[in-house]
C-alpha cells in the first residue's frame, strides 16, 4: 500500500527513525495540512504509540511500519491533542488503550467526522470511526514501557489547542511535542492562544530535550523552540500594528513582510493566528471562542480563493 497521495506520486514516503534505543519517530513528508508525525516505543511485551494519522490509508501504513520493527501488540495509544490528523486513525488500534487529556476526548467528539471541502483540497479519509481517548487525565499521567518512564503532561494553558500534552522521556531527553512545535511549517494557534503557546514553549525549553519529534516536519533539536517562539512573537507584534492601523487580519497578512518566516509552508495560517491574536488583544481569554469559520474562510481567501493545499 503506497503512502503517496494518489494525485502526488512524487511525495516522499514516511520514514521510521530510531531516535533513541527502541524509541522511534515516524515522520510523514511533507508535514503540511493533515500530514502529521507520530512515534512509538517498543518494550518486551508490547508497543506504545504516540498519536495516529489522519486517514485510514496513512494509519494502516503507520501500523505496517510499526509491524516492520516489532510484531508485539500495540497496548497503548497516547493522543497529544484532539485534532484529527492525530486522532482519526485511533479506531484502527484495536487492542490499545487510548489515552488523552479529558478535553482531548471532549473536543474530538465535538469536532466529529472529518471533512475537507470547501476549506481543504479533497482528502480520501477512508472508513473513519470516531475513537477518542477512553482513559483520560486532568494534569498528567505516567506510562512505563518496561522500566522506561514516559511522562504525558498537559501543558496547563491553551496553546495550539486547549488540550495539548507533551510526551517526555526524561532518561533519554527525547520529547514528542505534538503540535506545540512545527519544523518548516507555519505554527497554528487559532484554536488555542498566541500568548499561551509562548508560555508553553517556556515549559518545553525547561525540559532540556536534546531530540524533539515535532507534530509536523523533520526531527530536530531544541533550536526549533526558539524558531517557533520568534514566529509567535512576530505575530503578536504584527497584530498590535494591524489593529492600530484598522486592518483586518486578512488585509494585514496580505500587506505584511513575513521576513524570515516567508519560507514556511502553509503561510495562510498566519491569517488564522492573527484572528486569534486580535481577539486576545481585544480582551478575549486564552482559548476563548473565536469565529473559526470566518478565520478559515479568510485563510482560503488569502490562498486566492482556492481550497488549502492538502496532500493527505
Amino acid at each position: 500500500m503506497s503512502s503517496d497521495h494518489h494525485d502526488r506520486p512524487n511525495l516522499p514516503p514516511p520514514r521510521v527513525i530510531e531516535v533513541s534505543d527502541r524509541v522511534y519517530g515516524y515522520v510523514q513528508p511533507d508535514g503540511s495540512w493533515w500530514i502529521n508525525n507520530t512515534g512509538f516505543l517498543v518494550g518486551r511485551r508490547g508497543v506504545a504509540s504516540i498519536d495516529s494519522c489522519s486517514t485510514e490509508r496513512r494509519t494502516r501504513d503507520y501500523l505496517a511500519a510499526i509491524g516492520g520493527v516489532s510484531s508485539l501488540p500495540i497496548r497503548t495509544l497516547v493522543n497529544t491533542h484532539h485534532h484529527g490528523d492525530h486522532t482519526f486513525g485511533n479506531h484502527l488500534f484495536a487492542s490499545a488503550t487510548v489515552v488523552g487529556h479529558e478535553r482531548t476526548r471532549q473536543n474530538a467528539l465535538a469536532f466529529g467526522m472529518p471533512f475537507s471541502e470547501p476549506i481543504w483540497e479533497h482528502v480520501e479519509w477512508g472508513e473513519v470511526v470516531l475513537e477518542p481517548p477512553f482513559l483520560t487525565f486532568a494534569d498528567s499521567v505516567t506510562l512505563y514501557v518496561d522500566d522506561l518512564r514516559v511522562e504525558v503532561r498537559h501543558v496547563g494553558v491553551p496553546a495550539h489547542t486547549d488540550n495539548d500534552s507533551l510526551v517526555w522521556i526524561p532518561d533519554r531527553k527525547v520529547l514528542f511535542s505534538g503540535d506545540l512545535l512545527f519544523n518548516g511549517g507555519t505554527p497554528f494557534v487559532l484554536m488555542g492562544s498566541v500568548t499561551g503557546a509562548l508560555e508553553a514553549l517556556e515549559q518545553v525549553r525547561g525540559l532540556g530535550a536534546e531530540t524533539i519529534v515535532p507534530g509536523h516536519g523533520d526531527i530536530a533539536g531544541p533550536e526549533i523552540i526558539d524558531e517557533v517562539a520568534r514566529y509567535l512573537t512576530f505575530v503578536l507584534r504584527l497584530a498590535e500594528e494591524g489593529r492600530a492601523a484598522g486592518l483586518t487580519p486578512l488585509e494585514l497578512t496580505r500587506e505584511a513582510d513575513l521576513g524570515e518566516f516567508a519560507h514556511l509552508s502553509d503561510g495562510e495560517r498566519t491569517v488564522g493566528n492573527l484572528h486569534r491574536a486580535y481577539a486576545e488583544l481585544g480582551g478575549l481569554e486564552r482559548g476563548g471562542e473565536v469565529d473559526l469559520f470566518t478565520a478559515l474562510t479568510d485563510m482560503v481567501a488569502y490562498n486566492g480563493g482556492r481550497p488549502l493545499r492538502c496532500l493527505a
